[in-house]
């Protein structure tokens, strides 16, 4: 009942397919009157210049991407001329959407021979040798079929040809995996005679769809025929002789996705054999492989002096592929010197460096060669100093393609480079790892921070690169990717410095380090800001620096600051220690006088108290610090003088700064200074008659009340005597209008 009733579906589809099929012969054929028609309509219009008052047809036209359509163009002189943005991805897409139902039925075509043949088995209708004949028939079929199709239905029909050197690739490997026919040599031999076989017909057909069928197939085929047993050198002969075919079609039909497919594959097999068995055999391999992909990226340039897009990447993906699997080979089977490799690649790319210099011409190919071979010099001095494999090329290759896209202003090598920086970021956070592992490392020369020093190198000439002037910051509508690699690579520079710090401190006391890293970071921020205009760091950004100097000043000396006085007087740290810790004093007092006034910090009332904050933390903790130091003579001593200073010296320091800050509030008509000062005055009376009357004696206390009491009254009346003198200056200046601006 099931074959009548498959054999009622196919007679329905035929019969389907043939309506169809007339439709579309009708469609066909009432365009091409249509397109005929106004064709004949336009031509005596376009010659007199007369325009029809009937309704416009217009026939949209394929956008040409190397030159401009020249007809029908006015252009007023002011109108500025927008660059096509070239959608990369459109023709893929295209293809999808007017082929996809091929695709869909060429695939269910082959699963739907592959479900009947393994239904003939399950009923024993044919034997092994039988169904192997049938799946090399149905093949040989489907590309007949191809053949006929080719004229009319030329991507129909290389789709139709691919589906059918898929199934003769299968069932190869089925008959020879499953049914065991013939041999592992003789299986090898049936697929490369298919491998010929379709890249002949892709290659007379001028489909470059069907070779990249026929690519594909040749490079999965010793995967389809291994029996787990490696044999590396018949493989690689085999690749090479594939990509010798791949490098003819290149250059007979200029495909470039025939390179790339191939470039990927071989990648992965030489990456693979790598990773498993490293031996000297490989490189070898790895050397040819390079010749092939290098003269493939430079055919264009042979023919017409000039490097695309794709041969640009191709150029830089083959160098530093290469120079990895090499260089990790070498390493491996202890073999010297590594830099053999990216020297002689760099000397390659410098005859074409040469070549273009003494041409004169300084255009894209000779910022790419000079990128190159500098990157490739870069690598081998990175290398010769021990440094980590993939961290480093990493790194350099994405600088290289940044340094590339700002030369020619192709997105693509922006996008890599997007990709690639993320790669760079974990394997440099890998290679930190190995503090943690390594001991008694030299102090710099140490292939962690050697390592980290290239990925510096690098994101140093990154920011520089992603430097923006004026007129591309006022065209970018969306700069979110480059703020975050800036961004990223600060951070990048920041811990690179940090851990090489820390590791080579780590033996000192813990409040030792804490203070030494908050330094550093203190110092980091502190010299972005002392360059903020030459490294180009936004206005809101240097605000944002600004109170995370503050915060950490308040931090270190608050609390990490008496961490360290206790290690001093427990004599766990050396006395001379502190001096270092007074050096952050250095940016606070520059920061403060220097950039906050110029930065516009003050846009926020919160900005003041974040500020007395930090100058009312600094001051009494460091005095505090010195006088602990000063009066103590160990740790048991250091809390009765702790607790003597802050019951009468730190109300006594209070009442001065808040003084201070009325002073500067009224000076300047700053409201923000009067409400801190009057709330440190409120402050500190709470602490006093709150905590500090009850801890003293009785002469302590009237001393304390006696003082404070005389600064509060002295505090008063230098206020009114100022505000007095302001009042005054202020009336002057109403009287004499003609000193308005010298006032």
């Amino acid at each position: 009942m099931g074959e009548y009733l498959a054999v009622i579906l196919i007679v329905v589809i035929i019969i389907i397919f043939n309506n169809l099929n007339t439709k579309i012969r009708k469609l066909e054929k009432e365009v091409s009157d249509l397109h005929a028609k106004i064709n004949r309509d336009s031509v005596p219009s376009v010659l007199t210049g007369e325009k029809k008052e009937t309704e416009e047809i217009v026939i949209p036209r394929p956008i040409q991407s190397h030159a401009p359509d020249k007809i029908n163009l006015k252009e007023s002189p002011n109108e500025e001329i927008l660059p096509v943005q070239k959608d990369r991805l459109a023709p893929v897409f295209d293809f999808l959407k007017q082929n996809a139902l091929t695709i869909i039925g060429i695939f269910t075509l082959v699963l739907g021979i592959g479900y009947f043949v393994k239904y003939a088995i399950d009923k024993n209708w044919i034997g092994e040798p039988a169904r192997a004949g049938i799946g090399f028939c149905t093949g040989a079929g489907i590309i007949l079929i191809g053949h006929f199709l080719r004229k009319n239905y030329a991507t129909f029909a290389s789709i139709i040809t691919g589906g059918g050197i898929a199934v003769l690739y299968f069932t190869a490997t089925i008959a020879f995996r499953e049914y065991h026919l013939f041999s592992q040599n003789t299986a090898f031999a049936i697929t490369t005679f298919i491998t010929v076989i379709s890249i002949a017909l892709a290659y007379y057909y001028k489909s470059e769809v069907l070779i990249i069928f026929s690519l594909m197939g040749g490079f999965s085929a010793p995967l389809m025929i291994s029996t787990g047993q490696s044999n590396y050198l018949f493989l690689f002969i085999y690749l090479t002789l594939l990509n010798i075919g791949m490098l003819t079609a290149a250059f007979l039909r200029h495909w470039k996705s025939v390179g790339w497919t191939a470039y990927i594959f071989t990648g992965l097999y030489l990456f693979s054999w790598t990773a498993n068995r490293p031996e000297l055999l490989s490189i070898t391999f790895y050397i040819i492989s390079y010749i092939i992909f290098y003269i493939f990226a430079l055919l264009d340039y042979f023919r017409k002096n000039l490097l695309s897009t794709s041969d640009i990447l191709m150029l830089a993906f083959i160098n530093f592929s290469s120079i990895i699997g090499l260089v990790y080979t070498f390493n491996e089977l202890k073999y010297e010197p590594v830099i053999i490799f990216p020297l002689i690649f760099a000397a390659i790319n410098s005859v074409f460096l040469f070549r273009e210099y003494g041409r004169k011409n300084f255009g894209i190919s000779y910022s790419v060669f000079a990128g190159i071979t500098a990157s490739l010099i870069t690598i081998a001095v990175a290398l010769q100093f021990k440094t980590h494999l993939i961290t480093s090329v990493w790194a350099i290759e994405a600088t290289l393609l940044l340094f590339i896209w700002k030369k020619t202003g192709h997105t693509i090598f922006k996008t890599f480079f997007y990709i690639l920086f993320p790669l760079v970021i974990i394997a440099q956070i890998i290679t930190w790892t190995e503090y943690f592992d390594m001991e008694k490392m030299n102090m710099v020369f140490n292939p962690v921070f050697l390592t980290s020093l290239v990925t510096v190198i690098s994101s140093i000439i990154n920011l520089y690169l992603l430097k923006n002037n004026a007129a591309e910051i006022q065209k970018k509508t969306n700069n979110f990717f480059e703020d975050l690699i800036t961004l990223a690579s600060y951070g990048v520079i920041y811990a690179a410095l940090l851990f090489e710090i820390i590791y080579h401190i780590s033996a000192m006391h813990w409040a030792a380090i804490t203070s030494v890293g908050l330094l550093f970071s203190v110092y980091y921020i502190f010299i972005l800001l002392l360059f903020r205009k030459t490294l180009g760091i936004r206005n809101d950004i240097q605000i944002i620096l600004i109170y995370v100097i503050l915060f950490l000043l308040i931090i270190n000396i608050s609390t990490v600051t008496t961490s360290v006085v206790t290690a001093l007087l427990s004599e766990k740290l050396q006395s001379g220690f502190y001096l270092l810790h007074l050096l952050q004093w250095i940016p606070f007092i520059y920061v403060c006088f220097k950039i906050i006034p110029a930065s516009g910090f003050h846009k926020n009332k919160i900005s003041y108290w974040v500020l007395s904050l930090a100058i009312i933390t600094a001051v009494s903790c460091e005095l505090h610090h010195s006088y602990v130091l000063a009066a103590s003579h160990d740790i048991l001593h250091a809390y009765e003088v702790k607790k003597h200073f802050n019951i009468l010296y730190l109300p006594i320091i209070w009442t001065v700064l808040a003084s201070i800050f009325i002073y500067l509030g009224l000076k300047k008509n700053i409201p923000e200074y009067n409400k801190i000062g009057f709330a440190l005055v409120g402050l500190m009376v709470l602490k006093l008659y709150a905590y500090d009357v009850w801890q003293m004696d009785n002469i302590s206390r009237i001393s304390a009340f006696i003082a404070l009491g005389i600064i509060l009254l002295f505090s008063s009346f230098t206020f009114q005597r100022l505000k007095n003198i302001i009042k005054n200056m202020v009336d002057k200046k109403d009287e004499n209008p003609e000193n308005k601006d010298q006032f």
